[in-house]
């Protein structure tokens, strides 16, 4: 069993920045792929990025590509993500999520969730 706890979301104006982390617990989370979602109010949940085990391998969804970056410390349990340049439409719950090796783009890939954060961006 894996817990995911995110926490830095926050409201923040158009063209700003915010960092979410994401602990996991156990003592396997270098065995463990993450990602990031969000689900928007009325939409479905949707992929945001993802990361491999040794952080080396990362995937973007197109609509954040080169705003946003994911990163982990193995060290620390902890992956985060870092949000640049954040747009009205990025507003949503953002949810940690992971799967043991390999983590893919679709939502039925994932083994675990954490509980959301709210990110809320005004223009």
């Amino acid at each position: 069993q894996v817990q995911l706890v995110e926490s830095g979301g926050g409201l923040v104006q158009a063209g700003g920045s915010l960092r979410l982390s994401c602990a996991a617990s156990g003592r396997t989370f270098r065995s463990y792929a993450m990602g990031w979602f969000r689900q928007a109010p009325g939409k479905e949940r949707e992929f945001v990025a993802r990361i491999s085990t040794g952080g080396v391998y990362t995937y973007y969804a197109d609509s954040v590509q080169g705003r946003f970056t994911i990163s982990r410390d193995n060290a620390k349990n902890t992956v985060y993500l870092q949000m640049n340049s954040l747009k009205p439409e990025d507003t949503a719950v953002y949810y940690c999520a992971t799967r043991l090796g390999s983590i893919y783009s679709a939502s039925d890939s994932v083994d675990y969730w954490g509980q959301g954060t709210q990110v809320t961006v005004s223009s």
